[in-house]
């Protein structure tokens, strides 16, 4: 059997597709799953168990691991982390890639990041306090929850219904408790290994939040580029199908999510982020994922990031910034350090 093959089946259950992954990917490159989930500290979380594929793929399938590895060295600036962004008559800033995680290992900043970010005057991350991201979703309930007839069950085929009840009650969530709540709502609160949910419930900050208090801690001022609501109409921007299948998918996978975001931080730590899609592409076998992906990239990816250097640019000019932003929006020929460069500034990876 083709070893690639046999790691997807590892992964996955019969009709498990790139749907799911994308979904992990969706929740991974904004900061409201953070919110949903926090919640006050409690006893020590349990650590996350998982495969990383890419290191398998390497020593079961090297000329599979070498396409990959292909793939991600043609995606404009795929490799790096930390970008030293400037121009003349301004003072130097820096654009980091985050990854909306717990884990220590990625909440941990590697020693050039972090002296970028201690030598910053002013410290951006992709949304400010998450007490008022909360805020800004209950004026919008429409965005959260069903508010005519539609219920979750309404939308799903019988044998989705019956899936997605099992899944629920199998972490504890009656499929009752959550009919007018819209799915990728749902999703935010299930599209994450049990263990990551855990850690966040416990108190623990996603990168980007420790960030934040990090720098009100040093003194340093805080800015956003992004609101609460800017997310979630952009999520919900999106057909209903594909929420409602990534729903579906994604609840499939279990607890094989674990292999997915292992994998993804093993890519992240190593700052090969332009290789995160074609790993998925390789090794989780649907094509129909990749028109999903297509809609998610433009619609979660592509569009914000020109939000999102529009925003930057005013903070740049006062020169000192360290810009956090979720890595997905760094690499590509539509990325943000394309984009900065497109708007004039010198943007150069920092080893």
């Amino acid at each position: 059997m083709n070893r690639a093959v046999a790691l997807a089946d590892r992964l996955a259950m019969p009709a498990f597709k790139l749907l799911a992954a994308i979904n992990v990917l969706f929740f991974l490159s904004f900061l409201l799953v953070a919110a949903l989930a926090a919640g006050e500290a409690r006893a020590e979380p349990p650590e996350c168990k998982g495969v990383d594929l890419m290191e398998a793929l390497r020593k079961d399938d090297p000329a599979a691991a070498r396409t990959i590895e292909d793939q991600a060295r043609a995606t404009p600036n795929g490799s790096g982390l930390l970008w030293k962004i400037e121009k003349d008559g301004l003072g130097t800033s820096y654009l980091f890639g985050t990854m909306h995680m717990t884990d220590a290992r990625v909440t941990t900043l590697p020693p050039d990041a972090q002296a970028a970010f201690d030598a910053s005057s002013i410290v951006v991350t992709d949304v400010l306090d998450q007490a008022k991201m909360m805020a800004a979703i209950m004026q919008k309930p429409e965005l959260m929850m069903f508010t005519d007839q539609t219920t979750l069950q309404s939308l799903l085929a019988p044998e989705d219904a019956a899936a997605v009840e099992a899944a629920l009650t199998e972490r504890g969530i009656p499929l009752g408790s959550v009919a007018k709540m819209k799915p990728w709502i749902l999703s935010a609160m299930v599209a994450l290994p049990a263990c990551e949910m855990a850690r966040k419930a416990a108190g623990l900050p996603v990168l980007d939040v420790k960030l934040a208090q990090d720098a009100e801690a040093a003194g340093k001022e805080l800015r956003g580029l992004e609101t609460a609501t800017d997310q979630l109409e952009a999520m919900a921007s999106l057909p209903m199908e594909f929420h409602v299948r990534a729903l579906v998918e994604t609840l499939k996978l279990g607890d094989r999510i674990d292999d997915v975001i292992e994998s993804m931080i093993a890519l992240y730590l190593k700052g090969e982020v332009g290789a995160i899609w074609p790993l998925f592409s390789a090794v989780l076998p649907d094509g129909a994922g990749e028109d999903s992906y297509a809609a998610f990239e433009e619609v979660m990816v592509t569009a914000r990031n020109k939000t999102m250097a529009l925003e930057a640019e005013p903070i740049l000019r006062e020169g000192g910034a360290f810009i956090a932003i979720g890595a997905l929006h760094l690499p590509g020929a539509e990325g943000v350090v394309e984009a900065l460069r497109k708007a004039g500034y010198t943007v150069t990876p920092v080893s």
